[in-house]
């Protein structure tokens, strides 16, 4: 299985279960020695899975309290940071190196990409999300981290917006992130779960998440496709108030449609960077709108 995490990734090796049983002894019972003689974890255990995330946090990124429930989104922790790392990298890049604001479009109940994001990098984050309750265990996630001085929430009222709403005519922001649902419906998240419960050697009758997922989290009217054509769009409306806007996509025949959009949109530049943790293949999808003198003149 093909692993290809960015070179500041700390969990490029794989895990260090004695570290990580030693910080969050709730991970000691899921962990076991397979056919190769490797310690691992049952990886379609929803409460093994979560487990060993909380385990990376405190081990690794200084985080003391990590709570939701079980029926939200469980990241996998090396998969999110290689976003952050990548992020600060296209961030360099443009000399943006120092007083970074970044936007979190949709940071869940485990406020995940704020959390990594001010540990590996001391920035400072506005989240946003359309669920009350979400935010809600974000803000005590947050508190209990004593990060409110560095991660603020924000509500997003409209269930169909994405930045309108969020930006204020004053906000300049080095860039915005994004993981948006991947699917159209219900019905398209369960037969995908189907898949991998197959590919792990599993029954499917139960149909566990084995990293949760809430409606919200899981799915958007139109898919993701439709998500990132909305993103886009708005975008457009704040082009001088932030360098990068950002976004993880899912679907490789997403970007063609995406490079087309932002065309017609006046974007000046487009990249895309490729990702690949274990046999899933994703990539960032970043975009602005500034011309070569207005990045000159940014900082």
């Amino acid at each position: 299985m093909k692993t290809t995490l960015h070179s500041k990734n700390k969990h490029a090796s794989g895990y260090d279960f004695h570290t990580l049983c030693k910080v969050y002894k709730d991970l000691e019972p899921f962990v076991f020695v397979n056919s190769y003689e490797t310690q691992t974890i049952d990886f379609s255990n929803p409460k093994a899975v979560k487990a060993l995330n909380t385990a990376l946090l405190f081990a690794y990124y200084h985080i003391t309290y990590w709570e939701f429930s079980d029926q939200n989104l469980c990241p996998p922790i090396p998969g999110r940071v290689d976003y952050i790392h990548h992020l600060a990298t296209l961030l360099s890049s443009s000399g943006i190196k120092e007083n970074i604001q970044v936007l979190d479009v949709g940071t869940g109940a485990t406020c995940i990409y704020p959390l990594l994001g001010n540990a590996v990098y001391d920035w400072q984050f506005l989240a946003s999300d359309v669920d009350k309750d979400s935010l809600e265990n974000a803000q005590v996630i947050i508190d209990k981290n004593r990060l409110s001085d560095k991660i603020k929430l924000i509500f997003q009222a409209e269930v169909s917006q994405i930045l309108k709403g969020i930006f204020n005519t004053s906000d300049k922001l080095s860039a915005t992130m994004c993981n948006p649902p991947f699917f159209k419906s219900e019905a398209e998240a369960i037969e995908a779960t189907t898949r991998k419960l197959k590919g792990l050697g599993k029954p499917s009758e139960t149909l566990v998440r084995n990293f949760g997922g809430t409606s919200n989290e899981l799915w958007y009217e139109g898919g993701e496709k439709a998500f990132l054509h909305t993103y886009l769009y708005e975008s457009s409306f704040f082009k001088e108030q932030c360098f990068w806007f950002t976004t993880l996509v899912s679907n490789n025949d997403h970007v063609r449609s995406m490079k087309v959009s932002l065309k017609k949109l006046g974007a000046t530049e487009v990249k895309v960077i490729q990702m690949t943790l274990g046999n899933k293949i994703s990539r960032i999808v970043a975009w602005t709108f500034l011309t070569k003198e207005q990045q000159k003149d940014w900082n």
